[in-house]
């Protein structure tokens, strides 16, 4: 991917983009600060894409829209549809599938032809898809386990282990799969970010090649991983889950292209990275590391870009260690 050209609006360098809702555009039942403004604002086709399967695509536009934000249902894909989608492809049309967690399970099975069952329900499903549920019991993940035991495909919409609320960190989906892998001697093939079909399904739907979407999240093992997985840009933005030094101490995998404050990022110019006399620049703001400490002239999100190059940079030559990287983020 071409980096937009100086003074460019950043979202302006691409023909579609993917965007994250738990964290990025809503935390809870409240919008991201900025967030609403900045997709309005917006002359390039979206996509969310949420890992959050406990609720169906309309359910989510419902929320999402009643924020401010202009979308519909075509406009959402979630990792249960896509699991869902991915399960139709292998099984004839009434296959039944136990379907432990929220609504957005269930429906997403029905919406593909195949016929959801509940735990509890008498015969041997085909799989079984695991996705996000607030109201999931014990017993629920017993029959999975029962399910998979039996021979039962195990499917996941996503291993995300927690899930950002307006009240902080909440278990996620991750967790409760864990569980479930605690009682089987498999793994559960996952659907959702950071694995690439659920991103290729929004590429299609979008009609535009990989490479010229940017994928944008707050997670760095899911959103961003995904995003380098299938190929893509993807921009890292600072108002969910992970800050600079997580980004900072990534691994090559899960380093983001860009890094936002906030989705007002995607509307202003993005300075491109540069190096100087052993300084990793970013517009007037730059970094390098020196017998092992970080030195920064600048300031703002700009100072974190360059800080961030000058890092990743010391890491892969070998200078310092990730967990070098993450402290030294905090000590400039």
């Amino acid at each position: 991917m071409t980096p937009p050209a100086a003074g460019d609006q950043l979202a302006a360098a691409y023909d579609a983009i993917i965007c994250d809702i738990d964290g990025v555009v809503v935390a809870g039942v409240s919008a991201v600060p900025h967030a609403v403004e900045a997709l309005g604002a917006l002359e390039v086709p979206v996509v969310f894409a949420t890992n959050n399967a406990s609720r169906t695509p309309a359910q989510v536009a419902d929320h999402v829209a009643a924020l401010g934000v202009p979308l519909t249902e075509g406009d959402v894909l979630t990792s249960s549809l896509a699991a869902a989608r991915v399960l139709a492809d292998r099984y004839p049309p009434g296959s039944e599938v136990l379907a432990v967690g929220g609504a957005g399970v269930g429906a997403s099975l029905r919406a593909v032809g195949l016929l959801p069952v509940a735990p509890g329900t008498k015969g041997v499903p085909v799989a079984v898809l695991q996705g996000y549920g607030p109201h999931v019991t014990a017993s629920d993940l017993g029959e999975a386990a029962c399910a998979i035991r039996g021979g039962a495909r195990w499917v996941a919409t996503n291993t995300d282990l927690t899930l950002p609320t307006d009240r902080g960190p909440l278990p996620g989906n991750g967790s409760l799969v864990a569980a479930v892998r605690n009682c089987v001697d498999v793994d559960p093939e996952v659907i959702g970010k950071p694995h690439p079909p659920m991103y290729q399904l929004a590429a299609r739907r979008l009609g535009v090649a990989t490479d010229r979407v940017l994928a944008v999240g707050d997670r760095l093992e899911t959103d961003i991983e995904g995003a380098v997985a299938t190929g893509m840009d993807g921009a890292l933005v600072l108002t969910g889950v992970h800050g600079i030094g997580d980004a900072a101490a990534a691994p090559v995998q899960r380093r983001p292209t860009h890094v936002l404050e906030d989705l007002r990022g995607l509307a202003a110019p993005y300075p491109p990275a540069e190096q100087h006399d052993g300084w990793a620049v970013r517009d007037r703001s730059r970094a390098r590391v020196v017998d092992g400490r970080l030195e920064v002239e600048g300031g703002g999100i700009d100072a974190d870009r360059a800080s961030l190059d000058a890092l990743w940079s010391a890491v892969d030559a070998g200078l310092i260690t990730p967990a070098d990287a993450s402290r030294l983020v905090f000590s400039r």
